[in-house]
């Protein structure tokens, strides 16, 4: 027979717990101290089982039945409602302790770190991570929806931050496919997210065009009084042309002396390349002298307070402004512009060799397959061609 809810509430206890049957497999467990207890009796895959389902009056008649009614629809699609709660609690447990923040530090240094990103590609999606921290960082990753993740970027649009809303955007969407391939989420909120951000003006690095100019800054460079190795790193820069952070990041070991080259590792080169750079007759002499220097171990351009770390990303962009060249007039990535330019408007040098010289990766990726390895010999004459070439522009001396 049916329950009712005044009789479940006049049920008293006993000395030893007993049950209370209501309709298809629903009874309430009576105990000794008083509590009571809804459970279902049912059978699947030719075993009995019992469920809790709750304790009364937290879960009334109605709720209990509800839930018995649920389970036994369950039970008809094949489907055991124990097991299901089970693994609805685990996913529940799995959700609280799988935050956003806590997977992207996954991502991070579980993938990131074993691909060999670079140690600048990592810091940048720390601090992606950072930003974001604050809005979503503590939430479950399934439970972050497209709203949540827009207003957070909205913020740093606010602020006049596009590129990094931007960049934050592209962060949190490579965290949810990872989180999603690792069953922790169903879906990428992000993904349509890319319509809604501004779109940030193309950055353009401040750079010399002009031969006078990039002698007044070689003459600058010669006579600027700093510390022997950010002095180094300002002769140098100019010939080689690399990105900064790569410069920066250089290591002595790095650096055949023999064969006049230098191998920046893959792990170190934005299109994640080995990239092996001619030395000129110049290069090499200036590498030899700050080798006397600073020992010729570890980073070639180590910062003024540790040799643990390299100069700061700051250092050489502080000395052209310290020397009275403005932002807008040169930056250290500039530098990549002008031998860019100047080789190009010589008419000497293939576009490609060019292009090798820069590490640049090539738009036809089946050019790039069977342009690989081409323009050797082009590039050692080149690099030679372009220290001479500085060489001249520095000596032929005009008013600023």
């Amino acid at each position: 027979m049916a329950l009712t809810t005044q009789q479940v509430r006049g049920l008293k206890p006993k000395d030893k717990p007993y049950k209370k049957g209501d309709e298809r497999g629903l009874y309430l467990l009576v105990k000794p101290n008083g509590s009571k207890l809804w459970h279902l009796k049912y059978r699947f895959g030719g075993r009995e089982k019992k469920m809790p389902i709750g304790p009364f009056p937290e879960v009334g008649l109605a709720q209990a039945r509800h839930e018995r009614d649920r389970a036994r629809l369950a039970i008809a699609d094949g489907i055991d409602p124990m097991r299901e709660r089970k693994r609805e609690k685990a996913q529940i447990k799995l959700g609280a302790e799988n935050t956003f923040a806590s997977v992207a530090q996954t991502y991070i240094e579980e993938k990131m770190v074993r691909e060999g990103r670079a140690e600048a590609t990592l810091r940048k999606a720390r601090w992606f991570l950072d930003l974001l921290k604050p809005a979503v960082g503590n939430m479950p990753l399934n439970d972050v929806d497209p709203q949540l993740m827009l207003a957070a970027l909205k913020k740093l649009e606010a602020k006049g931050n596009l590129e990094t809303a931007k960049k934050c955007r592209s962060f949190a969407s490579r965290v949810f496919r990872f989180g999603a391939a690792m069953g922790l989420c169903e879906t990428d909120p992000t993904s349509i997210l890319k319509g809604a951000l501004v779109s940030p003006k193309a950055r353009h690095y401040a750079a010399i065009l002009e031969p006078e100019k990039l002698g007044q800054l070689l003459r600058a460079i010669d006579g600027y009084e700093c510390y022997p190795v950010t002095k180094f790193a300002l002769q140098i820069a100019p010939h080689v042309f690399v990105r900064p952070g790569e410069l920066r990041h250089g290591e002595w070991d790095e650096i055949d002396w023999h064969k006049a080259t230098w191998t920046i590792p893959e792990g170190k080169m934005k299109a994640r390349r080995t990239h092996v750079v001619p030395l000129s007759r110049q290069v090499l002499e200036l590498f030899r002298e700050l080798k006397s220097i600073s020992g010729g171990k570890g980073y070639i351009f180590p910062a003024f307070h540790t040799r643990q770390r390299p100069m700061s990303e700051n250092t050489i962009n502080a000395a052209f402004r310290r020397m009275g060249f403005t932002k807008d007039e040169v930056t250290a990535h500039g530098l990549r512009s002008t031998a860019s330019t100047m080789l190009n408007e010589s008419g000497l040098w293939h576009p490609d060799a060019i292009e090798r010289a820069l590490a640049h990766g090539d738009s036809n990726a089946i050019r790039g397959v069977y342009n690989r390895g081409n323009y050797w010999d082009e590039r050692v004459k080149m690099a030679q061609w372009w220290s001479d070439h500085l060489d001249q522009l520095r000596e032929c001396k005009t008013s600023r």
